[in-house]
């Protein structure tokens, strides 16, 4: 058995920074990056929507310091895109690993580059289950626009990083 696996922002690397639930088999790595100087599997711009790949196409996604670079913050509809093209790519049972800046780290806001701020209660929109809470909490209803289903499996913070583990249940749960 093989694991494919996608690498989302690889720059020059193939390293893979999160183990997952998979990590014992050996993975085929795709990597993407928008640089053609990195010389990555597929040059992309992950802002332009669909990406180029088949639906169920890989066993995992990983994506390191990438995720605040894409949409614009308040912008629902590009982060839950993302998210989908995303869930879309991933195998049922699929696993996205990643990490992104802390919101309360200078990095977060001082790099021009980055578009959004991601925290742990962010993934909380991605989960279909927890939906049930709306009406009962302030929870804002996304349903029309988000057909997913990620489970967060994991997540851990350091200084600098939220470093996270998402499941994606594919039908969706309801």
């Amino acid at each position: 058995m093989e694991r494919k696996v996608l690498l989302l922002g690889a720059g020059s690397s193939k390293a893979l920074g999160t183990i997952t639930p998979l990590a014992h088999v050996p993975p085929q790595i795709t990597t993407l990056d928008i640089e053609p100087r990195h010389k990555p599997d597929v040059v992309w711009d992950l802002n332009v929507v669909p990406w180029p790949f088949q639906d169920a196409s890989f066993d995992e996604v990983h994506a390191y310091e990438v995720l605040e670079h894409l949409g614009q913050q308040g912008d629902a509809a590009s982060f839950f895109a993302h998210f989908w093209e995303i869930y879309r790519i991933l195998k049922p049972l699929g696993y996205l690993a990643g990490s992104v800046p802390r919101w309360d780290q200078i990095w977060a806001w001082g790099d021009p580059s980055h578009r959004r701020v991601i925290t742990e209660d962010s993934f909380t929109f991605l989960n279909q289950l927890k939906y049930a809470e709306v009406g009962k909490t302030t929870m804002s209803d996304f349903r029309s626009i988000w057909h997913g289903d990620f489970q967060l499996e994991a997540f851990q913070k350091d200084a600098a990083s939220l470093y996270f583990l998402l499941k994606a249940y594919k039908p969706a749960r309801a």
